[in-house]
């Protein structure tokens, strides 16, 4: 026991010395004070970046009973949005989309995201595909791949999240981004800020920065959607107004 606690208590200190490892499954989570995060010092930079979004609800909105149940009989349970608690009596759904805008060293900007059923490609410009669009929030959430093998052609990409439709609820749900590269740890951010009324979040940037890949916390969030975080980060993207297919 003695062996094993100095074991890994060194390398906690040495981790320590490099990251924020306070995430779940020894996993590195950008925060306020360790915002940053080099995927070139990494050596990440090969192979696809993942980026993946999950939510759940707020155990504070439904007293004290545990908010992931029992997890080793349902090990996908913790991953749903399922209903979050209104002001009130009412309960609503939550839609939470994952979304990327990008722009590109020869000039080119645009968005991937599931409105419009914009996906994006992952092995021609902008190298940065959507899964697609989980209305429901399976266990699997929604992912964005990022073709690192194309790195040098990327400029920036601010990966963010919104609400499609119905009441705000970014302050009574749980959201987590996790990056996951092609070498090291996986990366955390949480969007657990109290934004009541926002309806959008820009969550993390990746840029180029003089050939190295850094990635950056932002957790800003916005009362509009993917207009108002355009003129936030002067992306200078032309916006209408767009719908989602009904499924039948």
């Amino acid at each position: 026991m003695e062996f094993r606690d100095r074991l890994f208590g060194n390398w906690g200190r040495a981790s320590a010395r490099q990251f924020d490892t306070s995430g779940t499954n020894g996993s590195v989570e950008l925060t306020k004070r360790n915002p940053t995060f080099s995927l070139t010092k990494q050596g990440a930079l090969s192979g696809n970046l993942r980026i993946n979004l999950s939510w759940r609800m707020r155990t504070s909105d439904f007293g004290d009973r545990p908010a992931f149940g029992t997890g080793l009989r349902h090990p996908f349970r913790k991953f749903r949005p399922e209903m979050v608690q209104a002001q009130g009596p009412a309960m609503v759904n939550v839609d939470l989309d994952l979304a990327c805008m990008y722009e590109l060293q020869d000039g080119a900007k645009g968005v991937v995201q599931p409105l419009g059923n914009i996906l994006g490609s992952l092995n021609n410009a902008p190298y940065v595909q959507l899964s697609g669009d989980d209305r429901f929030g399976s266990g699997s959430g929604e992912t964005i791949y990022v073709n690192m093998d194309h790195r040098d052609k990327i400029k920036r990409l601010l990966i963010f999240v919104y609400i499609y439709d119905g009441t705000p609820a970014f302050d009574r749900t749980h959201a987590l981004v996790t990056l996951f590269p092609g070498n090291g740890p996986q990366i955390e951010i949480a969007l657990n800020e109290r934004a009541p009324e926002a309806r959008s979040c820009a969550v993390v940037m990746l840029e180029n920065i003089k050939g190295e890949i850094i990635l950056r916390r932002e957790m800003k969030y916005v009362y509009g959607f993917q207009a108002e975080l355009d003129r936030l980060y002067g992306w200078g993207l032309q916006w209408g107004r767009g719908y989602k297919k009904t499924k039948v």
